[in-house]
């Protein structure tokens, strides 16, 4: 035993214990592993975990020094060694038997009696005795700190609760074993263990009492954990007048723990005082007292061989409890008159603990040591597959029946429609997960009441096509008026070709677009009928939320026994049980899957000397309890299932359950109906949108070809009215071939391989309009372009008659021959066909709809300027 004191605002009562650790005799690890490595397995294994075998050699080695410069290293020694042999218990079987390692034999000396030793030929004094240098070495580390300081109490008090721990997990894990070999010692009994937890848990929170005082805590405060110090002191005592240890422990420990408990019992009787008299209380607060006194002067009495200190301590505190309660009695005397109850009376002091053992699992868990970490003889890996074998039948087995209870569950409610019937009437039902997405889909899309705003682009877009072919029309016919009125003042002198001869084919174009436009019209008009014959019907899908268009289970409006509240409530009630067996087969399939990770024999198979079988037996048998719950948890949801059926049934009658669900059957047919012709409609309006959309786009561009060809006309006109009022005045100087070259150089609007009659012009041909890339050079003496199609022009999808499916027939447009694709645009079919064939898709796409009423022409409008005026 070693003590240590330090000063405190609590008095010199902080005087603590540490222990000192037991001593080994020598012993060679290295020869008898090795030889037993090499025996079972082969020498190249033993040569392989050469390394092992040494450290676990060299850690050894440095135990039996006791060398270490300081403490941790101690500490850190003595984990490492532990978890070391963990490793060796799992491979090495240590004992007397023939086939096992059994030229070791390891001895260790009592602690408090050193002349007492154990000698066992088993691995558990080993690991027994590591762990109580462990805790040994915790309490001197704790002894180390300065406990003058807030800081150095409170690590004090962290190096007593893992020295605590240690013991601890000396008892519950290592104890017992060592109990049943050849010798033992007293120091590695469950009761000395037991006693020297709570001696150091004792010490942890008598540091914690410290730091409280010298915090400025409440007396209240001071007085619950003082009293807890007490009690942990109360039970070390009683552990070391009881057997086996009375006898095993000088007189000096058992006065040190006598004295700490009538001391830490005293401060809690006076630290309570001080709050029973705030309170006015005085009464109890001398009985208290009184009661402190009593306890302090009974201890003094067995404090031979105490250490001054606390004596001192004693006295102190004495003194200021006399003080206090000479103080309470002359005030009850004088003011209160109070009755003193006698001490026997009296509640038990209240307590706090603020300390607990420190949880050793994790600090000495051994499961990612890598120490022999090959080496696993074939019977016990044999036999630990086979063990596997049959805890993964039970596993698999239990799994498959609680996962069958479930399903069973789920479709039984499922039939019953329940709790559906029971939110329903709460007025929390919903829509099936598929219908509801789809409603979501449709309103976010804008709903029945967005068609309209729908319906309107459709009429603006129609109405942009119209203008944009009224004005084109209006520029070829102001174009074609002009050259009819020069060739009727100028007679036979205008000789280039008539304007109705060049734009046959745009004209034909702008009467095919003229058609398809109206027929789209149509095709228009069908949809708004259609909006407006199923405004009704849509008008669900607006609802928002949705489930406020469906029927409510509403309760009966006449009732003569009023047990429908009754009925739901135990049907509720059902329900609730029902879902907690369900949350314990969760549970259940927990417990097994966690207990079969814990369940690791493989110690047991390797140390085993008896059979197998037994040693299954008695292990599978742990699971036997998990089952039984299992099988009653199963029973008792069928017999659940069963009341609430009746339950059900009941509920059915009174609330009219099956009028209520096919009223609700209806409303989902309903709701599906609506969503079918909305989408119909809605695909309709789209394929409208992208056939105008396409449509003034070929319009656009035979409109750029018209205002292209007007101004190549112009340009023509006033060349040509120039050379005329020459040839008039009697200035022309162009000859008759010139003139016939002239005549020649008219081709008809589509005719693209016209050649000039002039067979001596060696100049290539330039036409008037040249594409948009290059810049145009107008020339009097070259022909007009010509304003159809190239062949290299993508046929655009309007062009394609619409599918069969249409109920409409299509139009009867004439068709161009492949090498001549024209502007023809057939009209949309309407209602329930796509407003083109899908084959045009392919043939030329559209960048998507845009909103072309918006986008200015780039050539003004007949009336808004030019050569000519608008007649």
């Amino acid at each position: 035993m070693a003590a240590s004191q330090s000063s405190s605002a609590a008095g010199n009562t902080n005087i603590m214990l540490a222990i000192f650790e037991k001593k080994t005799n020598t012993v060679d690890l290295y020869r008898p592993l090795r030889n037993y490595i090499a025996f079972h397995y082969s020498e190249r294994e033993a040569q392989n975990l050469e390394d092992d075998l040494q450290t676990l050699k060299q850690l050894r080695s440095d135990i039996e020094r006791q060398s270490d410069p300081s403490l941790p290293a101690r500490r850190d020694l003595f984990q490492t060694y532990f978890k070391a042999l963990c490793q060796v218990e799992t491979r090495f079987p240590i004992s007397p038997e023939p086939d096992h390692v059994n030229a070791l034999t390891f001895v260790w000396f009592d602690a408090f009696k050193p002349k007492l030793k154990a000698s066992q030929q088993n691995i558990h004094l080993e690991k027994g005795s590591v762990l109580f240098n462990l805790g040994a070495v915790y309490s001197q580390i704790g002894l180390t700190f300065d406990r003058n300081t807030v800081d150095g109490r409170r690590q004090a008090s962290h190096a007593f609760m893992a020295a605590a721990g240690s013991f601890a997990f000396l008892r519950d894990n290592a104890s017992m074993k060592i109990s049943v070999g050849s010798s033992t010692t007293l120091d590695l009994s469950i009761e000395c263990a037991g006693m020297l937890e709570k001696l150091m848990l004792a010490q942890a929170q008598e540091c914690v009492f410290e730091n409280t005082i010298a915090k400025g805590s409440t007396p209240g405060v001071c007085s619950k954990i003082s009293r807890q110090v007490g009690l942990y002191y109360e039970e070390a005592l009683s552990a070391l007048n009881g057997a086996p240890l009375s006898q095993h422990f000088d007189k000096s420990w058992i006065v040190h723990v006598q004295l700490k408990t009538a001391i830490f019992y005293a401060e809690a009787c006076y630290r309570n005082g001080l709050e029973l008299h705030d309170k006015e209380e005085i009464a109890e607060e001398i009985a208290r007292l009184r009661s402190a006194v009593s306890v302090l002067t009974e201890a003094k009495k067995n404090s031979k061989g105490a250490a001054a200190q606390l004596l001192d301590a004693i006295s102190k505190l004495e003194g200021n409890i006399n003080r206090n309660l000479e103080r309470a009695i002359k005030e009850n005397d004088r003011v209160y008159l109070m009755r003193v109850p006698s001490p026997s009376s009296l509640s038990a002091l209240p307590t706090f603990s603020m300390v607990k053992p420190m949880a050793m699992n994790e600090v000495l868990d051994a499961s990612k040591d890598k120490m022999f970490a090959s080496l696993v003889p074939d019977n016990s890996a044999k036999a630990l597959s086979r063990y596997t074998e049959m805890v993964d039948d039970i596993i698999r087995t239990q799994a498959e029946k609680l996962q069958q209870a479930s399903e069973l569950t789920r479709v039984r409610l499922k039939e019953m429609e329940l709790p559906d019937s029971i939110l329903a009437l709460e007025g929390n039902y919903t829509l099936p997960t598929n219908l509801k997405e789809d409603v979501e889909a449709v309103q976010i899309s804008g709903g029945p009441a967005g068609l309209e705003a729908e319906l309107q682009q459709l009429k603006d877009l129609r109405r942009v096509n119209q203008e944009l072919l009224v004005q084109t029309e209006e520029l070829l016919q102001k174009e074609s008026r002009e050259d009819a009125q020069f060739r009727s003042q100028f007679g036979t002198k205008w000789t280039r070709p008539q304007s109705s001869t060049l734009t046959k084919n745009l004209l034909d174009r702008l009467n095919r677009f003229a058609g398809n436009l109206k027929q789209a019209a149509e095709s228009d008009v069908r949809i708004e009928r259609s909006v407006r014959e199923h405004s009704a019907l849509m008008a669900i899908l607006d609802a928002r939320p949705i489930e406020s268009a469906l029927p409510s289970l509403a309760r009966p409006i006449m009732s003569f026994d009023q047990t429908e509240d009754a009925i739901v409530g135990s049907l509720k009630q059902s329900l609730r049980q029902l879902e907690t067996l369900g949350a314990q087969r969760a549970g259940l399939e927990d417990m097994l899957r966690e207990m079969k990770r814990k369940d690791d024999i493989l110690p047991k198979l390797m140390t085993s000397t008896g059979s197998y079988e037994d040693l299954f037996k008695k292990e599978i048998a742990k699971y036997d309890h998990i089952c039984e719950d299992i099988a009653q948890n199963i029973e008792a949801q069928e017999q659940l299932l069963l009341q609430i059926q009746a339950q059900n049934d009941d509920f059915s009658v009174i609330f009219n359950l099956e009028d209520y669900k096919a009223s609700r059957e209806k409303s989902y047919k309903q709701i599906e109906a609506a969503i079918a012709k909305f989408r119909e409609i809605k695909d309709n309006i789209n394929e409208g949108l992208k056939f105008y959309v396409t449509l003034q786009d070929a319009i656009t561009n035979v409109k750029q070809q018209s205002n292209d060809f007007v101004m190549t006309r112009n340009i023509q006109c006033r060349e040509m009215i120039e050379d005329v009022q020459r040839q008039v005045a009697g200035l022309s100087f162009q000859d008759n071939k010139n003139t016939s070259a002239f005549n020649n150089n008219y081709p008809s609007v589509g005719n693209q391989n016209q050649r000039s009659n002039t067979q001596t012009d060696p100049r290539p041909q330039t036409p008037y309009y040249q594409p948009s890339e290059q810049p145009p050079v107008p020339s009097y003496g070259h022909p007009p372009p010509p304003y159809g199609p190239s062949h290299h022009q993508p046929p655009p999808p309007y062009q394609i008659p619409p599918t069969s499916t249409s109920p409409y027939p299509p139009p009867q447009v004439h068709q161009q021959p492949p090498a001549n694709h024209d502007y023809g645009q057939p009209g949309y079919p309407g209602w329930r066909g796509p407003y083109y064939n899908a084959h045009a898709q392919q043939q030329q796409p559209v960048s998507g709809p845009r909103p072309p009423y918006t986008i200015p022409s780039p050539y003004p409008p007949p009336h808004q300027g030019g050569y000519y005026k608008q007649q």
